[in-house]
């Protein structure tokens, strides 16, 4: 009974670690910037249809939105556009970027759970550089949403059909690449 018991508990801590969690294959190539006071930390951008649609939207600008505290674990407010939602009953982690109601930003340095799109993950700050970076409990926050530097335009895109080599955006050879933006034959393509 008790190793039934151990068992069951390892494989519920797996479910629930795995939710809050961004792996290496649900990711995109590339990074976006969030912008506060002056300084900027790197965001982790999940695969997701609403992380490309907002990769898209950047690739014409940066996005300054104005985000406020609310419920002592998040700062939100509204993007100014849409992006497509796939809406999964998540617990929010610090450090989670997440679209709520397919036009709200929010940011997490605390957690909660709720019915979320996620966007990705801001990059290697503990809990309370979060809270100091995200100035948790104040109000109107101006953030700006920016691409990494090293992140271009597509120029073309092409349905992926032939067998050729396919290469990430930062030049590794992918031998099984999924849904993303890949370069072949020097070209960049959406698959």
């Amino acid at each position: 009974m008790r190793q039934i018991l151990i068992i069951m508990a390892a494989m519920l801590m797996a479910c629930c670690s795995k939710e809050n969690k961004i792996s290496a294959q649900d990711t995109l190539d590339y990074k976006m910037n969030i912008t506060i006071d002056g300084q900027t930390k790197s965001v982790t951008l999940a695969g997701n249809n609403a992380a490309k649609s907002l990769v898209e939207k950047l690739q014409q600008g940066p996005v300054t939105v104005t985000l406020n505290s609310s419920g002592g674990f998040e700062i939100w407010g509204a993007l100014g556009f849409s992006l497509p939602t796939s809406n999964q009953q998540i617990t929010a982690q610090p450090g989670d970027v997440i679209l709520y109601n397919g036009s709200n930003i929010c940011i997490f340095y605390g957690s909660n759970s709720w019915s979320y799109t996620r966007l990705g993950k801001i990059d290697g700050l503990t809990g309370n550089e979060l809270s100091t970076f995200l100035k948790a409990g104040q109000s109107n926050i101006s953030v700006t949403l920016s691409l990494t530097s090293d992140v271009t335009a597509v120029n073309e895109i092409s349905n992926g059909t032939d067998n050729t080599e396919y290469y990430s955006l930062n030049g590794q050879k992918i031998d099984n690449p999924s849904n993303g933006i890949y370069i072949r034959n020097g070209k960049k393509v959406a698959l």
